[in-house]
């Protein structure tokens, strides 16, 4: 287990100013997440649920640089965050690949940008196309990949800048279930080989449980952290039918608990 902290919230809150519905004109502050106070460790696979509103993608748009707390501050390896950086890559729900671009190509794209040469961009495509399965597509463009091939696309794109952390916020959700358990599985394979930090947001409870060695529950609006669950299983790869396992559907009973008692004041999708 790493022990070495990656990230850590020091009793951040984040408010937006948004248009008060009630009168034309005005508008009021909408707290997002409030005095969240937790750390995420060096090579952690942390997975983040709550009700809908609660302020998980506002949680890694702040890790991500894109936000800044209105107070408080958000730390990696030590330091304030103060905006984006390659350091951290983010794979989204959809995949936002170039359509005009082979798998490969949409690899290259980011590491052009960045300046690296061309065989060199060559040899980290082809190694993170393996990497995700996807070696013998390469050289398709997006409408001949499928939904799970297109988010593999989107993984090894991140990967290829080689971040120290990576954020996905629900990167399944809109894939079918049998895909989405093929993909988890080799989610799990991807970062046994990297050793990258994942933070993973995800509406799913067996998912967060499959996935997370933590599993951080958030309360509805405002966000705030309801209870960290260490999830005690090893070797999850090895077991075909993990989710049958009594530590699963222990764990899984806890975070379910956990947020069927936040029904009442927000509304878990």
């Amino acid at each position: 287990m790493p022990t070495s902290e990656k990230i850590r919230f020091e009793n951040v809150t984040k408010t937006f100013t948004v248009r008060d519905s009630k009168q034309k004109g005005k508008t009021q502050q909408f707290t997002a997440v409030k005095d969240l106070d937790f750390a995420v460790r060096e090579g952690e696979f942390i997975t983040l649920v709550g009700p809908s509103g609660c302020g998980k993608s506002t949680l890694l748009d702040l890790i991500s640089g894109l936000s800044t707390p209105t107070r408080g501050r958000v730390y990696m390896d030590g330091q304030p965050i103060t905006g984006p950086g390659l350091d951290r890559g983010i794979v989204f729900q959809q995949y936002a690949l170039f359509p005009w671009k082979t798998a490969r190509g949409n690899i290259e794209f980011g590491l052009e940008t960045k300046g690296v040469p061309k065989q060199e961009r060559k040899d980290l495509a082809e190694q993170y196309l393996a990497l995700v399965g996807l070696s013998a597509f390469g050289n398709r463009y997006p409408h001949e990949l499928s939904g799970g091939m297109k988010q593999r696309v989107a993984i090894a794109r991140s990967l290829a800048f080689n971040p120290d952390v990576l954020l996905m916020d629900e990167p399944f959700a809109a894939l079918d279930a049998q895909t989405r358990e093929t993909l988890q599985s080799e989610l799990l394979s991807i970062w046994q080989k990297t050793k990258k930090t994942i933070i993973f947001i995800t509406h799913g409870i067996d998912e967060a449980v499959f996935l997370g060695e933590r599993v951080v529950v958030l309360t509805p609006g405002p966000g705030t952290l309801r209870k960290i669950v260490d999830i005690p299983l090893k070797h999850r790869l090895d077991d075909a039918d993990l989710r049958s396992h009594p530590e699963f559907v222990k764990a899984r009973h806890e975070v379910w608990s956990l947020l069927h008692e936040l029904e009442y004041k927000g509304a878990y999708i």
